[in-house]
């Protein structure tokens, strides 16, 4: 399941019913700066703000107590209190770089304003584009500087895993695994299951990519809910999403990709399903600079599932459940899944058959045309502008058929694998 920001949000029935059938932009300086915004009235108080934020990052990346807590008002005995532990928390995390730049100045009164920023930070040999969330910040002017009094995420954004708790970092071949609350022992079995996902995924997908993942594992549910600013309902049953960012024309994200796992749900499965898991997951990092908004969710969904299956030694109708039940009564689907067919606050079964039939109608071209066309056909979706015609252009110019044909063949295709 990936997690597409801003433009929508996808999920996957990875840890309800299918454990017998589961599942960067150029590089960044590492020094610590910010960017006060041009042509603002409050642009003055922007360039002052900026200064206190500028040491506050130096001192992330020096792991300076005392210059991390200098930014924060002297009074704030909570806030100071809790950042201490929030940098404490960071402590064993290697960082590339730590930035913030000032986006907007809200509410002004004298001594006392409102600001909200963007705070962008990289892992050290991971990430070659940033993760990005917004803070809004209240602050007070004592003198000649202001001093932060309150910082809490924007209206929007998500928490960040470090202020759950202390973070133990366990790294792989290809993976870094960052937990809050879990054992070292069970972070360890999900680096070791990313180090054997990687060279799967690329053995699917033969393009360039990084291949180092970044999977950040919470104590709880509700924990993950927080990293994706989410409510806790909506992921009891999800074993892993992917966050991202995507483009509308198939350019390099700006924003780095994080797998952040389900703990209780990916518990509750058996090795192939946490295997197929992580490597569909593993598949969305790797195909992400070819995914835009062009990209149905079909697809995107049905190759990371087509990439998870490969090699696998299981019948369709084992990987297929709900699918296979619904063609055996008569009530096979007419047409490839609509995007709204993978919100996951619906009918689990239902969401089911959605990812089984993006699996199918991927695991048809790539059995009918092959595997580099399949490839051709996503990259080619991908980088149309715009989602209008995408697929029906790359399927007439990639496999030389008509979207109706192709889903007249998809249907053929299921009573024939699933009947």
């Amino acid at each position: 399941m990936a997690v597409r920001r801003p433009d929508a949000r996808r999920g996957s029935p990875r840890g309800r019913r299918r454990a017998a059938g589961t599942v960067l932009a150029a590089l960044l300086t590492a020094s610590a700066c910010t960017t006060a915004p041009r042509d603002n009235s409050a642009s003055l108080t922007a360039r002052e703000i900026t200064a206190v934020l500028d040491g506050r990052a130096d001192a992330v990346l020096a792991r300076d107590p005392a210059g991390y807590l200098a930014s924060l008002a002297p009074a704030a005995e909570k806030l100071r209190a809790d950042q201490r532990s929030e940098l404490a928390n960071l402590a064993d995390v290697p960082l590339k770089s730590w930035t913030y730049e000032v986006k907007d100045i809200g509410e002004q009164d004298g001594g006392w304003a409102t600001a909200e920023v963007e705070l962008r930070y990289r892992i050290e040999g991971y990430d070659s584009a940033p993760v990005a969330t917004r803070r809004t910040l209240e602050l007070m002017r004592e003198g000649e500087r202001w001093y932060i009094t309150a910082d809490r995420p924007a209206k929007g954004s998500a928490g960040q895993l470090w202020q759950q708790g202390d973070v133990t970092v366990v790294e792989g071949d290809h993976s870094i695994v960052l937990g809050v609350g879990r054992g070292e022992e069970e972070l360890r079995r999900i680096a070791d299951t990313v180090d054997l996902a990687v060279p799967a995924v690329s053995d699917a997908w033969p393009r360039p990519w990084t291949r180092r993942v970044v999977v950040l594992v919470p104590d709880t549910v509700r924990g993950m809910a927080r990293l994706l600013g989410s409510p806790e309902a909506s992921y009891r049953g999800i074993a892993a999403v992917t966050t991202g960012e995507v483009g509308g024309t198939g350019e390099r994200p700006a924003i780095a990709d994080r797998v952040i796992v389900n703990p209780e749900a990916y518990a509750g499965l058996e090795s192939f399903g946490q295997r197929t898991v992580l490597t569909h997951e593993t598949t969305h990092v790797a195909t992400r600079t070819s995914t835009s908004t062009a990209t149905p969710v079909w697809l995107s969904e049905g190759f990371a599932d087509w990439a998870a299956y490969r090699g696998e030694d299981r019948a369709a109708e084992t990987l297929a459940p709900e699918l296979t039940s619904a063609v055996r009564a008569g009530e096979a689907p007419q047409e490839l899944p609509a995007d709204p067919d993978f919100g996951f606050d619906g009918d689990p079964a239902e969401l089911a058959r959605a990812y089984e039939g993006g699996w199918l109608a991927c695991e048809l071209i790539a059995e009918r045309w092959g595997r580099e066309k399949l490839i051709a056909f996503y990259e080619a979706v991908g980088a149309h502008q715009g989602r209008k015609g995408a697929v029906e252009k790359a399927a007439d110019a990639v496999l030389g058929t008509t979207l109706e044909q192709l889903t007249a063949d998809w249907r053929a295709y299921l009573a024939t694998r699933l009947g």
